[in-house]
């Protein structure tokens, strides 16, 4: 799975995790409560609803390969014993969490599974007859209708719940090559810009030197000179374009980041605490730009802040992964390009929060622009 659906759905399933649990959770404790008569039985009652929520619990970081066999063999017998010994049907709240669960995650015959499940349990629930022949109506109602019921829908809701899950990484896999579209137009329309006016300068030049090589020698030199300029000037730029240094507009990369958040479902706060040198827009926005794509690689983030100043930026997220700070070589690149300018590029992650800044003491000195070419039109 791409790391970017990876990062959506583990979004996705924390807030299953904040819907589900504490609900399931309350459901659980009242049901021990009011059905269990004895220690025992509560003891009983409460292993079944522990192993639903542990799953339950689980699930939101994506492994539950090695729990959910072992949950869904603990929830059985306690159904079986709640059936058999305890006269509890209470007892099936366990299973009818950790058996749709196990079927949802099954690569094959998940009907078949579906309707094991679904007989194990009314079969279960029908034993409570054995007990208690006098009161067929309440055991069919509370051991094998009620209980296989909630099973079968529950196993059908995690069936919607994936289906959405993947409707939803789909969205958001079409948005991400959405951006990457657009930034390839942009980078196109760039290259376009820099290279276009010149290649048809450099085909007047030479047109002209052709009709001027047996009338006038030195004008030809003279711009064949001007035409080998050109031709270097667009080298060094068409360099500066592939490596990313040429200048960028901040205003546009806020934008541009702003959308990309929203899109990946991020909420996004812009504080402008001043208007920002012009100095040091460019670089400020290749900043903004390379902690845009590190934070939709690399972190689950739910919130984004991102502090204008006179001279400087700073983005916070957080949903940063607990393991040490990765190597980010495209901040490492522009630390230096930074330091160079006479500013400082940092980066640091702690309690669960990402934040780079960079400042400038001063604004670095502005590069005049380069002459323009001479047109003999």
């Amino acid at each position: 799975m791409p790391e970017y659906a990876r990062t959506t759905q583990g979004r996705l399933r924390n807030v299953n995790l904040t819907a589900f649990l504490p609900p399931l959770a309350v459901v659980g404790a009242v049901l021990v409560a009011v059905d269990a008569r004895s220690w025992w039985e509560a003891a009983l009652l409460t292993l079944g609803v522990v192993a639903g929520l542990v799953v339950v619990e689980r699930w939101t970081t994506g492994d539950t390969s090695r729990l959910v066999l072992p949950c869904l063999i603990v929830t059985a017998a306690v159904w079986t014993v709640g059936v058999l010994v305890t006269d509890s049907h209470t007892a099936c709240y366990g299973i009818t969490i950790v058996g749709p669960y196990f079927i949802s995650q099954l690569p094959r015959h998940r009907g078949a599974a579906t309707l094991a499940l679904a007989s194990f349990i009314a079969a279960v629930g029908a034993t409570r007859l054995l007990e208690s022949p006098d009161d067929a109506a309440r055991v069919l109602v509370l051991y094998v209708l009620l209980p296989t019921g909630i099973t079968v829908a529950a196993t059908g809701l995690m069936f919607f719940n994936q289906r959405f899950y993947k409707v939803i990484e789909q969205s958001r896999e079409r948005e991400a090559e959405l951006a990457v579209i657009r930034e390839r137009i942009r980078f196109a329309g760039d290259l376009h810009d820099i290279q276009g006016h010149t290649l048809h300068v450099v085909k007047l030049k030479i047109t002209l030197a052709e009709k001027l090589l047996r009338s006038d020698i030195e004008r030809v030199a003279e711009e064949l000179r001007e035409v080998h300029a050109l031709v270097g000037d667009t080298i060094a730029r068409t360099k500066e374009l592939a490596y990313a240094q040429r200048r960028l507009n901040l205003s546009v990369e806020l934008e541009n980041a702003k959308n990309l958040f929203e899109a990946a479902g991020i909420h996004v706060r812009v504080n402008r605490e001043a208007d920002v040198d012009e100095s040091v827009n460019g670089l400020l926005g290749q900043v903004l730009r390379e902690t845009t794509t590190n934070i939709l690689r690399h972190a689950q983030a739910t919130r984004v802040r991102i502090t204008l100043s006179e001279s400087g930026i700073a983005i916070v997220n957080d949903g940063a992964p607990k393991a040490p700070l990765p190597v980010l070589g495209g901040l490492a690149t522009l630390k230096e390009r930074v330091r160079d300018s006479g500013g400082e590029l940092t980066v640091e992650q702690q309690d669960g929060r990402f934040r780079t800044a960079a400042v400038f003491a001063s604004p670095p000195p502005t590069t005049p622009p380069s002459p323009a070419p001479k047109d003999d039109r």
